[in-house]
């Protein structure tokens, strides 16, 4: 996937929309909504979107993978790829009918994390959640539950390899999946509803769980 390397701002002299576009977009300078002539405001350059990490910081802390059980939006398994790559997580687990980046609106939406972080596929969440957790790996869900713990109150002794699991947009994380966890964690709302989109809930976690585990 061809990387931009800047982008500009323009401004519509027709219908005054102003809008940034990169180099590698084929919209041209007619305004995206009205087709009317635009003038340049400014131009900057992207930075790179990814740095060599130090030689030793994978090895050096306890390993943060996520599973992803059961998610149906591509768009959702895009976003937490790129989230997953700029949190250091080591591994993403998919499972089930999880798309998977030969999915084009995974790519999409992922740009180009999917190419930075290590992914792998199975048919049951629950055998290769087992697995993990034979391995060593702490299982923590993210889940509406009763037996679940605040989000901010987990502090594991001493730190060690974490699975992150989060489940289905409306089902949830799979009930026996839940059973096999070590811990399971919630964040708690403040409105009406009960709950996050699930890319959203992944990103607060995966952040929250990284500084116990692996930063790149």
């Amino acid at each position: 996937m061809t990387r931009p390397t800047h982008f500009e701002i323009r401004l519509c002299e027709t219908c005054g929309l102003r809008y940034p576009v990169t180099d590698i977009q084929p919209t041209g300078k007619r305004c995206p909504l009205c087709l009317g002539r635009t003038r340049l405001i400014l131009t900057r350059h992207l930075p790179p979107s990814n740095e060599p990490l130090p030689a030793a910081s994978a090895a050096s802390a306890p390993r943060l993978a996520a599973l992803l059980d059961n998610l149906r939006s591509a768009w959702n398994v895009g976003a937490i790829f790129r989230s997953a790559d700029g949190l250091g997580v080591d591994k993403l687990y998919l499972c089930g009918i999880t798309p998977t980046p030969t999915n084009r609106a995974v790519t999409k939406t992922a740009l180009g994390a999917e190419k930075n972080v290590a992914w792998e596929y199975a048919h049951n969440a629950l055998d290769m959640a087992a697995k993990l957790k034979a391995e060593g790996y702490k299982l923590i869900a993210l889940e509406q539950d009763e037996r679940a713990t605040p989000l901010w109150l987990y502090s594991p002794a001493p730190p060690a390899n974490t699975l992150l699991i989060v489940g289905n947009e409306v089902s949830g994380v799979d009930p026996d999946l839940l059973d096999i966890c070590d811990y399971i964690l919630h964040i708690p709302m403040r409105g009406g509803k009960r709950s996050l989109n699930v890319e959203v809930a992944f990103g607060i976690a995966a952040y929250t769980l990284a500084p116990q585990t692996t930063i790149r």
